[in-house]
């Protein structure tokens, strides 16, 4: 999926439906001049809801639809028949996406399932006929509901990407081409930084026909936590991954305190983040020998395992295999 074509921030102005209002009516037939009341209810206003689509990755198809507004409940009718329900608008949304209120930013809801909804906007109620107020003092009502008003908000949804394993690491530390060789995702390649500006995802196949998706993010700098670089638009795709796979290349300046930087802007985005497993991997290991390698074991100082790979010789990336697949197991 080109980098165009990959949404995940949308911001929605949604309108549920208005309740339609009783009916104020009294029975009348050919033997019955002046009835009882028999006005019925009016429809309830039609919702926007929110449901999760599996077959859906990104929130394009949402991208140019900025307004959505529901119907209203039609009136109640005589002969205490209830008025027609305003249609409910569904949003269909990939899995992992976070409905959120625009000024607070507190969390409306989230898709996780398929099928899963969520009413981010309930219709209003229709009004109660006046054949409901009928009693033994008030034989005669003359007075019915009016339906209640619906709501209008905007409301923003986020995309979070659904994981089972996200590559962290520092613009051109070979995520992009770990994840081409591993899996069948063809993400753009090149020697510069921030080739990778949206998620990747690929199905990286395993023993015995098992298999995990892994998702190369875009890469992190100094100060994303902060919103540098791109920030949040990064980090929050991070929270939905099971494990994380540091990525370092050999030939960085100075390995443990690159891991420090990528640590502490996790860390400072969400500290839960901390608590999630994670191996460090030092990649275009092919460009050194078994001495230097040697070497380079005792100066690693880090609080994880740690394993020298390359994705272009296929150096130890079936042991890579084994180690993330035990994470996610524990």
């Amino acid at each position: 999926m080109s980098n165009q074509n990959f949404i995940d921030y949308v911001k929605i102005n949604g309108k549920s439906g208005r309740g339609g209002p009783g009916s104020h009516s009294y029975f009348r037939d050919n033997l019955n001049a002046k009835g009882g009341p028999d006005g019925g209810n009016g429809g309830h206003g039609g919702s926007i809801i929110l449901r999760g689509n599996s077959q859906l990755w990104t929130l394009l198809h949402l991208k140019f639809k900025r307004h959505i507004k529901c119907a209203d409940g039609a009136p109640g009718k005589k002969k205490h028949m209830t008025g027609k329900s305003g249609k409910h608008e569904i949003i269909e949304v990939p899995l992992g996406t976070v409905a959120k209120h625009p000024e607070t930013f507190e969390v409306l809801g989230e898709i996780t399932e398929d099928g899963q909804e969520i009413v981010l906007l309930k219709g209003g109620l229709g009004g109660l006929g006046n054949a409901n107020f009928k009693s033994a003092t008030n034989q005669t009502p003359r007075y019915a509901q009016p339906g209640q008003p619906g709501k209008e908000e905007w409301f923003i949804l986020e995309l979070k990407v659904l994981a089972d394993v996200g590559l962290v690491g520092l613009p051109n530390a070979g995520k992009s081409t770990l994840l081409s060789v591993v899996s069948a995702a063809k993400p753009e390649i090149a020697d510069y930084a921030f080739t990778t500006l949206t998620p990747n995802l690929g199905i990286v196949k395993y023993r015995e026909y098992k298999s995990f998706v892994m998702a190369d993010i875009p890469g992190i700098i100094e100060g994303a936590s902060e919103g540098k670089g791109l920030g949040h638009r990064f980090l929050r795709h991070i929270e939905r991954n099971a494990a994380l796979l540091f990525m370092i290349p050999a030939d960085s300046v100075d390995i443990n305190a690159e891991y420090k930087i990528l640590l502490s802007e996790l860390k400072k985005f969400n500290e839960e983040l901390m608590y999630k497993q994670r191996i460090l991997a030092i990649t275009k290991s092919d460009m050194m020998d078994d001495e230097l390698e040697a070497a380079m074991r005792e100066d690693i100082d880090v609080d994880c395992e740690f394993i020298f790979i390359s994705a272009v010789s296929g150096k130890n990336i079936t042991q890579l295999k084994d180690k993330l697949w035990e994470m996610m197991q524990d």
